[in-house]
């Protein structure tokens, strides 16, 4: 029913054009498809979106996969179907312990919703970096300058303590602009400190099942200027000129504990050398000045 003239003709495996020439060495039985005019075809990739756009297939997919894996000895290929396998197993709708027992293994039984438990792991993170502001103090020689810097610290906790210790983010129930998930519980990698997206879209949802709220743990927020090179370094220095009475606050604040200067990221992305931003701390320093 189209014209010849305006269609053409592809292997339906990967969507190659077949010309006169290649037809002729094709072998026998060759799945082709014909296009109209301007259209492409990438078939396997049209079939997986068939596949997985229809969720009764799930737990075919899922006795499928394990019977591959059974078999397979390709470490790529086991690979594959083990995170198929990981994902389509998933519970995320699933929210309260007694829905999904298998989910809390090893959780303390105070945590009765996936969400609290979450909300409490990033809690932790983030107290764990308080914990290291705190902790500076001690490399401070100045007395005077320490105690000023022991100042801002505590007023950076009463600080953190009022924001709930930013647990939100992690949080699938909080409001949209206050969490780093969708409400079903999909993290996205931000990418690493030096690019605006992730190179290989790693995502994750830990609500799913226990294997994924487990890798969860690898993932980290990581800050883009870095905190123990650059931006702790600098706000003491600050304060060798300065009282802690006379520090913008909400400045290193938002540098040390808040999405202003975090990212998620996976450990694949997280780069735990020098971050070679083009705000180093002199460069910071005179941000705060003008500030």
């Amino acid at each position: 029913m189209m014209p010849v003239s305006k269609v053409q003709c592809c292997l339906y495996e990967d969507g190659t054009v077949v010309t006169e020439d290649y037809f002729l060495h094709l072998p026998d039985n060759t799945e082709l498809v014909l296009l109209p005019d301007g259209q492409s075809w990438n078939g396997m990739v049209y079939d997986l979106g068939q596949i997985f756009g229809l969720d009764q297939h799930s737990e075919k997919l899922i006795t499928a996969a394990q019977q591959l894996l059974t078999d397979e000895h390709s470490a790529k290929r086991r690979k594959i179907l083990s995170e198929l396998l990981c994902n389509l197993k998933d519970n995320a709708e699933l929210e309260n312990r007694e829905e999904d027992v298998d989910w809390f293994e090893g959780i303390d039984t105070r945590f009765k919703t996936k969400s609290s438990y979450m909300k409490h792991n990033c809690e932790q993170r983030i107290r764990s970096y308080l914990k290291e502001v705190d902790g500076y103090a001690r490399t401070i020689p100045n007395a005077k300058q320490k105690g000023e810097y022991q100042k801002v610290a505590a007023s950076m906790a009463e600080k953190l303590k009022s924001m709930r210790y930013h647990g939100s983010y992690f949080d699938r129930t909080e409001k949209e602009l206050n969490r780093l998930c969708t409400k079903e519980g999909w993290f996205s990698c931000q990418g690493a400190f030096n690019l605006d997206q992730c190179e290989f879209l790693h995502s994750i949802n830990p609500y799913g099942n226990r294997e994924s709220r487990i890798l969860f743990s690898t993932w980290n927020l990581d800050h883009q200027i870095e905190k123990k090179r650059t931006v702790i370094p600098t706000l003491v220095n600050a304060l060798q000129s300065k009282k802690s009475s006379d520090i913008n606050l909400d400045y290193f604040y938002n540098l040390l504990f808040t999405r202003e200067n975090l990212k998620l990221v996976h450990i694949v992305c997280h780069k735990k050398g020098a971050h070679d931003l083009t705000c180093d701390s002199r460069k910071l320093y005179r941000r705060l000045k003008r500030k």
